[in-house]
Order: structure tokens, then sequence, then C-alpha cells
């Protein structure tokens, strides 16, 4: 029986625990956590708590990583794919900030269940089928780019979800993040910085104009569409041979020249058993950043920003968001998953892109591997 770890103590982990420990066929070996394990005894599978990362590492055969912190994901992943451990992630925050540098360092791969690995799930099964994907689309319900505290942190009671978390949900961080992780390993553009995402209550109506726009580009694109009565999912827009068109009006495909595969449901935690399964039986990644990206998720302010301020956390924050972009169009500009526990060195007005000029930075691994991505994607 393989012996599975899990890094993280936050709601996506507290599912996984409990699948884990439950399963047939794994065996929850440890949970890694960065909180005081004594305040931790309501958490599933208590005594398989630790905080030391050498401990997590000896006593398995793969680990699964779902802090959400880009930061702290590189220090622990650099360690475990030094150990030959294979790591499947759900963190999609990591990928965009960090995780090209360490594509070809070890088996690490993005999990089905968040949008992104269901997107790249989808795309395997319709390139099998002859489809010719021009369109990755994720499906959100509502956005608001600059929600108030007293709104979040009313949601974030409901939801049962972190005040960060539901912020980076609501004012577009996620999905930026999201489809910006499904561009890069899927190797397709986004038709312009912050994306599109159009408001349409029809995958089908919304999805033929992110495809027309595709088609205007001449290159697959990701992006997502803005709907509160479609369930939250993900789907293709892909074009089929002629040949083919009327046996896929046969079964109720419509009659092109587009059609749309989707997948009207994500299952984050209950679907990463899926990934372990790929990577233990010899399957390989499932979605990775590419080791030479092309898009990235900027910062830009939601307000003016003064002087000296201070961020703590820029993913979840109420001083800035993150918004896709094409990295060789925005040399400089600092990620938004670097945003951590940075001062300001400068005034920067509202809406402007934050670079590595307007900012501290502290230094991390993480700073230094990003350092090296855009390196490498301006060398070629």
């Amino acid at each position: 029986m393989k012996k599975v770890s899990v890094i993280g103590s936050g709601f996506i982990a507290k599912g996984i625990v409990q699948l884990l420990e439950s399963s047939p066929s794994y065996s929850l070996e440890k949970i890694l956590t960065r909180s005081n394990i004594g305040s931790r005894k309501d958490f599933p599978c208590y005594e398989k708590l630790t905080n030391n990362l050498d401990e997590l590492i000896e006593n398995s055969d793969l680990i699964v990583e779902c802090t959400g912190d880009a930061i702290y994901a590189a220090d622990s992943i650099d360690k475990i794919l030094k150990a030959s451990l294979p790591v499947v992630t759900m963190n999609a925050e990591f990928h965009v900030t960090c995780g090209s540098y360490f594509v070809g360092k070890g088996l690490l791969t993005e999990a089905e269940g968040d949008q992104p690995g269901v997107l790249a799930m989808l795309n395997e099964e319709a390139l099998s089928m002859g489809f010719k994907p021009l369109v990755y689309a994720n499906m959100k319900g509502f956005l608001a780019h600059n929600p108030s505290e007293e709104d979040m942190k009313f949601w974030a009671e409901k939801q049962g979800f972190s005040l960060d978390m539901t912020t980076s949900f609501t004012d577009g961080t996620k999905v930026q993040i999201e489809q910006t992780l499904v561009a890069n390993g899927l190797g397709v553009d986004i038709a312009q910085d912050g994306l599109i995402g159009p408001e349409n209550d029809d995958t089908w109506e919304g999805g033929a104009l992110l495809a027309q726009k595709a088609k205007e580009l001449g290159r697959p694109i990701s992006d997502y569409l803005i709907s509160p009565a479609i369930k939250p999912g993900v789907f293709i827009v892909a074009e089929h041979s002629d040949a083919h068109h009327i046996g896929l009006s046969n079964y109720k495909m419509g009659n092109g020249p587009f059609f749309v595969l989707d997948r009207p449901y994500h299952l984050c935690y209950f679907e990463i058993i899926k990934t372990i399964d790929r990577v233990l039986q010899g399957r390989g990644i499932l979605l990775d950043n590419n080791e030479v990206p092309t898009i990235s998720t900027a910062t830009i302010a939601k307000r003016d920003l003064k002087t000296g301020e201070s961020i703590k956390k820029g993913i979840g924050s109420f001083d800035v968001r993150g918004i896709a972009v094409k990295i060789k169009e925005n040399k400089n500009h600092i990620p938004i998953g670097l945003m951590k526990d940075v001062v300001l060195k400068r005034d920067i007005a509202e809406g402007s892109v934050v670079t590595f000029d307007d900012v501290e930075v502290l230094e991390s691994l993480a700073v230094t591997a990003w350092k090296n991505i855009e390196k490498r994607v301006f060398s070629v």
C-alpha cells in the first residue's frame, strides 16, 4: 500500500485527508502544518500532524501539496523533489509564480479537481476524439474587482472559507491565476491582459464569442465566462473536421462550426485521488506551468497605494489583485504570488501594474526562481 502525505491544513487539505484515511488503496502517513499542533485537535487524523518536513518526506511515497502559498510551497517542493519523491499539487498559485523553475527537476503535477486540472483532463479527452480546441474556459458566477471588506467577511463566514480566499475568488484573482496556468500548461495564448470574461448564461453563445476571438487571433486562448446561472465547471470550445459535423449533430452537439465540450462541475479535493492514481500508475504528469511560460499573473493596485505602506499578502487583499498578462509585454512586473510582506518604495496609482522597482520584496527561493524564469523567457 502506497504511503501518501499531505502539506497543508486548510479546507482542501482537510478534505483530502479524510478521503485518504478511508481509502483502501493508500495509507495516509503525515500531514504537515505550519500551525500549532496543540491548537488543531479538531483536525481529522490529528495524531498525524507534524511541523517537520523531513519527517513527512521520510514517511512518504508521494506528497500532496495544497497550501495555496507559492513562497512556502517552493521551499517544500524543492526539498521533496531533491528526495526523488513525486508531488501532486492543488496550488495554481505556486505553479504560475515559480512552478516553471521546477519543471524537469522531478515529477510535479497539478491535480484534477480545480479548474486547470479539470481542463487538462477534458483536453486529453477532446484531443483523443479528434477535436481541435480553440478556447479553454473557466466558469465564474460572480465578479467584483474591488469588493468591500464587510461583504467579504459575510461571505467568508457563510461559505466556510478564509477571508483572503473568498476575496481572491470575488475580485477575479483566482480565475486569472487558474487561466494563466491553463494557458502555459496547454501551450495556448490569452486574447488580452486581464482576459475577456464575457457575461453570458449560455456556454454555446458565450463560447462562440470567445472562439471567434481565437479565430481572429489565429491561435487557441485561455479565458472565462461569467454566469450566475451556470454550474461552476469548465468547458472547451472546439472545431472538428467537416466530415464529422453530421455525426456530431446527431449526438446533439449542434451544427458547428464550434462545438462545446463542458464539464459542469469540479470537485476539488475529491478529484485529487484520480491524479494520485495517475502518477503512481506511471501515467506521468497531468499539468504543469511549462518550462518556458508566456503568461504570468501580474499585480495591479486596487487603490492608490502610498510609499511606506506594507502588504501582508497580495492574493485576497484589499490593496491589490491579479491579472493574466503576457510576460514579454510586462517586463519586471511582480507576480501576485510574490506579494507577501512587501513594503512600497514609491506611490502606485490605482490600476497600475506593480513592478519590482515599486516594492521591497523579501528574498526567497520563489523570488529567485521567478527571476530565473523571467530571464529564460526573455532569452528565447
